[in-house]
């Protein structure tokens, strides 16, 4: 905010709540540049309605709550902030996986509880991590960051599968191997989701992908939550198809579905995969970075849409 304001007016949305869509179209009349986060939707409709608009500036990696489509037709920049985030959101995604495996949130509350009584061979009996197979869907920043770990930490056999096949030196450096879609779900103990949120990634996990699983899996998912089918998935727990999920995105959040809420085999956290001091600065500084640059001149450090720059 300091640095915003020192160069240009600012209009601040204080507030605990994000902006509905009525409001942030009221807020945005006759302002040049938006500083959002994930939860403000900027939409064709939104565009039209605020033909000043030239910046948008988003302090996420995330960007499907923006129609960049729509921007790039109307001249809008859009940046965000990748990078950054990468290795904090690797170091929560792994601890979620040893989360779930593990059955932490499951103990903790059962101890709470006063459920512990006693000792028996099988009592909260979880998955090894150490030497299993780790699957990771979707094999970007973040997800060759949760491979490291894996392999290198834990000893684990890695396999992906990716839109795009990674080259070999990145395979034999990561200790990865490429796989079908369907080979990773039949291969994986732990499956973990970083692929971006897209139409053709919308429900991309769900009956039929659940039923290729092992019945000892875990998934986890750190991504963006319309990438997994809910209904299927809290049904699959229920019915132990799958042995547990470890939830950081949620589809409507921060609606969380009610019946994941009501079982005992998934740990649920409030999309804060990236939430370290250090990295949500990080991500600050870089969203203010982009936008200055954009309403000054300058070329953004990370544009998503560079090509408007050159009209």
């Amino acid at each position: 905010m300091d640095r915003l304001s020192a160069r240009f007016g600012v209009d601040y949305h204080d507030g605990e709540a994000p902006l509905g869509a009525d409001a942030l179209r009221e807020r945005l009349q006759g302002k040049a540049g938006a500083y959002i986060t994930g939860t403000e939707r900027i939409t064709a409709e939104l565009l039209a309605a605020c033909p000043d608009l030239r910046v948008v500036s988003t302090m996420s990696v995330g960007y499907n709550h923006i129609d960049l489509a729509a921007c790039t037709a109307r001249g809008v920049l859009v940046t965000n902030t990748p990078d950054v985030l990468t290795e904090t959101t690797a170091d929560f995604g792994f601890a979620l996986l040893m989360a779930t495996a593990r059955r932490m949130s499951e103990g903790e509350r059962l101890l709470r509880d006063g459920g512990w009584k006693s000792w028996s061979w099988d009592f909260l009996a979880g998955a090894d991590i150490y030497n299993s197979t780790l699957g990771i869907l979707g094999m970007g920043r973040i997800g060759q960051a949760i491979a490291r770990r894996g392999r290198f930490g834990f000893g684990m056999n890695v396999v992906y599968h990716n839109r795009s096949r990674l080259p070999a030196e990145t395979e034999t450096e990561l200790g990865a191997r490429y796989v079908a879609k369907d080979e990773l779900l039949r291969q994986a103990d732990h499956l973990v989701l970083v692929l971006p949120y897209s139409a053709e990634s919308h429900h991309c996990i769900a009956a039929a992908e659940l039923a290729l699983m092992k019945p000892t899996a875990t998934l986890i998912n750190i991504a963006r939550g319309g990438i997994v089918d809910e209904d299927a998935l809290a049904a699959a727990l229920r019915e132990q198809r799958i042995a547990a999920a470890g939830l950081d995105v949620f589809e409507g959040e921060p609606r969380v579905n009610p019946a994941l809420l009501t079982l005992p085999n998934v740990v649920l956290t409030p999309h804060i995969a990236s939430a370290t001091m250090p990295t949500r600065l990080a991500m600050a500084g870089l969203a203010a970075d982009n936008l200055i640059a954009a309403l000054t001149g300058a070329t953004p450090p990370t544009p998503l849409n560079a090509e408007v720059l050159t009209r």
